[in-house]
């Protein structure tokens, strides 16, 4: 049972991520009708935007410290953070320590701004071309961004820490009348999860409940109509790519205490992302969700060790078997509306 849990846990962590990706991805294509390739490099670039927050306010100048000697007698010099000067010892090495939460902040303009400027400056032009031409464009530049953050910041992984107060472990196994320490579980990952969950229910709650949110839904179902009825649609859905943006970077952001951020962490959840938006179904943003966490809890189980005895390399192919499984009894996807990749 003990296992149980903990591949569940696992399984939500990495739905997480796959789920929030997905529901831009979803988003895009069910507004714009744009398969955007780019969208893991967004994911990507959110990553980077709290490396780069770390890194500048992690900036430091030497300072002489009288009180302390080397071993020769001579006064030491220690790197003291602008940010400690500037605020404080106590304010400035908190903000230093909570670079990644403070991020979101920062990534939520950066990634607005981002993704309006690829929306106009790119994708509107591939509105009514086929989606061979939208998947090779969008790629094209995914590849662009990657090779830009690997000239800038290298091709190594590069360690963004979470803050001191969410390291170590939280004993979840007493919540479930475990005996301690039988469940023990990364604070952090927690987090992400709660995280996420607030996400997407926002991205649901302004989707359900606001004008904008009824006029997209509507734009998604009959854009022609809703163009009629005189609202300027390809305006909102600007909005709604810098959304999808904004989304996607912030899963980067605070997913980068689970995995160092490095150049090709893009592509490598992009994959994974398109496999969950089909299985769920394409324009489905439900069924988005639902495919994250449900292929996220399958691939951590199928990486137990009891299971890959029984059929080795199972945990590297599950998912994509699963979306073979279900195009084939349902093309549609899970929950994707009918006409829908389905003849």
């Amino acid at each position: 049972m003990e296992a149980i849990i903990l591949q569940v846990l696992n399984g939500l962590d990495k739905g997480s991520a796959y789920a929030l990706i997905a529901l831009g991805l979803t988003l895009i294509f069910g507004t714009l009708g744009v398969v955007n390739f780019a969208h893991g490099a967004l994911f990507m670039m959110g990553a980077f935007v709290a490396v780069t927050v770390k890194r500048l306010l992690g900036t430091s100048y030497e300072v002489v410290d009288e009180t302390r000697t080397d071993f020769l007698g001579n006064p030491m010099t220690i790197d003291t953070p602008y940010v400690v000067s500037w605020f404080g010892e106590s304010v400035g090495n908190a903000m230093v320590d909570w670079a990644v939460p403070l991020s979101v902040l920062i990534a939520i303009p950066i990634m607005a701004v981002i993704g309006v400027a690829i929306e106009r400056g790119l994708i509107k032009h591939f509105y009514k071309r086929p989606h061979a031409d939208q998947i090779l464009v969008t790629f094209g530049l995914a590849i662009v961004l990657q090779e830009i953050i690997k000239a800038f910041y290298g091709a190594n992984p590069i360690p963004t820490p979470a803050p001191s107060a969410f390291t170590g472990s939280f004993d979840i196994g007493q919540l479930f009348g475990f005996d301690p320490f039988a469940i023990m579980y990364p604070y952090w990952r927690l987090v992400y999860f709660g995280f996420s969950a607030i996400i997407i229910a926002a991205v649901f709650a302004f989707l359900q409940f606001t004008t904008f949110g009824m006029v997209v839904r509507a734009g998604m179902a009959d854009r022609e109509t809703v163009g009629l009825l005189g609202i300027d649609i390809d305006r909102r859905f600007v909005i709604v790519f810098a959304i999808a943006a904004v989304v996607a970077g912030l899963a980067g952001v605070m997913y980068t205490p689970i995995l160092s951020p490095n150049y090709h962490m893009g592509m490598d959840f992009l994959v994974l992302s398109f496999v969950v938006v089909v299985v769920g179904g394409m324009g489905s943003l439900g069924g988005a969700v639902l495919a994250g966490f449900l292929l996220g809890i399958l691939q951590s189980f199928a990486s137990m060790s009891a299971i890959i005895e029984l059929v080795p390399g199972i945990n590297q192919v599950i998912i994509y078997l699963v979306a073979v499984i279900v195009l084939l009894t349902r093309p549609r996807g899970l929950l994707g509306r009918k006409g829908v990749m389905e003849d």
